[in-house]
């Protein structure tokens, strides 16, 4: 089986959000904010892997939602950090990109996720 593309991007910003925390701890800038960063970064993709082997559709459903939402705090977060001055302009447009990215995708795994329920009826 492939790996889809959410998984895949979803990994590669979990990586870079772990990389980020040990940048900012190691040079003793910033913890709290990086800390739930980290938490919420790394379980969008935490989240699209259980959805992976959900039970039914409404499982599938509400694992992606779960990803979205810690995608959007990871937003949040990001724009913290930037506009605190802990990450700089280029970090802060790229994060921010990746993460805008990963909301687009979900949102529409979602979107297209209803629809075919409610068409087809059915609950895996």
């Amino acid at each position: 089986m492939a790996e889809s593309i959410i998984s895949a991007k979803s990994y590669l910003f979990a990586n870079r959000i772990i990389k980020l925390e040990k940048f900012l701890s190691s040079k003793k800038q910033e913890r709290i904010i990086s800390k739930q960063l980290f938490r919420s970064g790394t379980s969008i993709g935490a989240n699209v892997a259980e959805a992976v082997y959900a039970q039914s559709q409404a499982d599938f459903i509400n694992k992606h939602q779960i990803a979205l939402k810690e995608a959007s705090e990871s937003r949040y977060w990001i724009r913290l950090l930037h506009d605190n001055e802990f990450i700089d302009e280029k970090m802060y447009v790229s994060l921010k990109a990746d993460v805008d990215e990963l909301i687009a995708i979900l949102s529409s795994i979602i979107r297209t996720s209803q629809v075919n329920r409610k068409e087809h009826g059915t609950d895996l």
